[in-house]
Parts: structure tokens; C-alpha cells; sequence
């Protein structure tokens, strides 16, 4: 959708950024340890992120692992933001909440197309729509840092089906033991 905002365009937004300050993990949740480990098999963190998991490839979620849950964790939470995008407040790229505390992976794909069979809970994304948001900077904004955050909570979450990121972050609140951040960028020339 945003590849066909022109690169001029783009260029004259690539200094308004939401900024990583107003993420879940920095602003939401500044005092809870960062003790968790987040990685991806398919990119480093803060390394470009294959084409395949954007809007100019497939479109696939990629595959996540994590380590580290403390003692006591009840339920995971899964938030992705860009805090590159060009809006007050980080887009969101995929919430998953009430994962199970002994499931340390998320395999490729596996939250892209939420059908019938889908497995794990999803939230709203920032279009509004359960699952994976594929990375879609405008041209020219320059590079975008996609905030892969990992959460564990003391208790299970009771909320509605496809929570929002407001609705998911007031219901964590209180409740989170530990996290953990991965960051993979995105650039549109």
C-alpha cells in the first residue's frame, strides 16, 4: 500500500519517525528487567530483515525464538511496533498474547494468515486486522526498526478476542515479570 507513495514524499517525512521511545518496551514498561533473549534464525538483531517477511515479498511473519522466562511466568505476549513510521505513535505489527510459557518459538509463517485453524491468539494490528502486518515503509523514509517484543506475565490475560494494542497494554499492566526486544529493519528506497 505505501510503495506507491512517491520517494519525494517519503524523503520529506524520513525526519518524522514515531521514535523507540514510544514503544511498549520503553515507554509502556521502562522499570521491568530486560532479561529475556529474542532472536530470529533469519536476521540479526538490529540487521535488515529479509525481503521475503515485507510487503515487497511473501509477506510471511519470520520466525522468532526466546529465552529466559523467569520463574513464575504464567502467559507471553508477543508485540511488534515500528517505531520508524511516520505517525505519533509506533504502528503495530502483530500482537499475540496468552502464549504459553513452555513454547519458546514461533515458526515462520506462522502468524501470517490467521484462518480458521490459527493456533495462537491474535490482536489487532494497526490495520485493524488479526495477525502479521508485513513491513510496508514509504520510499524513501529511509530505514524503519521493527520492534519484535517479548513479554512474560504472571497471569494469563483475560481480554476479548482481537484485543488492540491500548486494550492489551492496560490489561498487562501490573502484571509483567520480564522482557525482551529483537529489532530487524526495513528500508524502501
Amino acid at each position: 500500500m505505501l510503495e506507491k507513495i512517491p520517494s519525494a514524499v517519503g524523503e520529506a517525512l524520513s525526519g518524522l519517525k514515531a521514535g523507540m521511545e514510544k514503544t511498549a518496551f520503553h515507554a509502556d514498561f521502562p522499570d521491568i528487567p530486560a532479561s529475556i533473549t529474542v532472536s530470529s534464525p533469519a536476521f540479526a538483531d538490529r540487521s535488515a530483515m529479509p525481503v521475503r517477511f515485507t510487503a515487497d515479498g511473501e509477506g510471511l511473519s519470520p520466525p522468532l525464538t526466546w529465552s529466559g522466562l523467569p520463574v513464575g511466568t504464567a502467559s507471553v505476549v508477543l508485540l511488534v511496533e515500528d517505531a520508524g513510521s511516520p505517525t505519533p505513535q509506533p504502528l503495530v505489527h502483530l500482537i499475540a498474547w496468552n502464549l504459553p510459557p513452555d513454547l519458546a518459538q514461533i515458526s515462520e509463517g506462522a502468524v501470517s494468515d490467521p484462518g480458521p485453524g490459527k493456533t495462537l491468539p491474535l490482536g489487532k494490528n494497526s490495520f485493524l486486522r488479526a495477525g502479521w502486518l508485513p513491513p510496508d515503509p514509504p520510499s524513501g523514509h529511509g530505514p524503519h526498526e521493527y520492534v519484535f517484543q517479548i513479554y512474560a506475565l504472571r497471569q494469563t490475560l483475560d481480554l476479548s478476542d482481537e484485543p488492540g494494542r491500548g486494550a492489551l497494554l492496560k490489561a498487562m499492566d501490573g502484571h509483567v515479570l520480564s522482557k525482551g526486544m529483537l529489532i530487524g529493519t526495513y528500508a524502501r528506497a
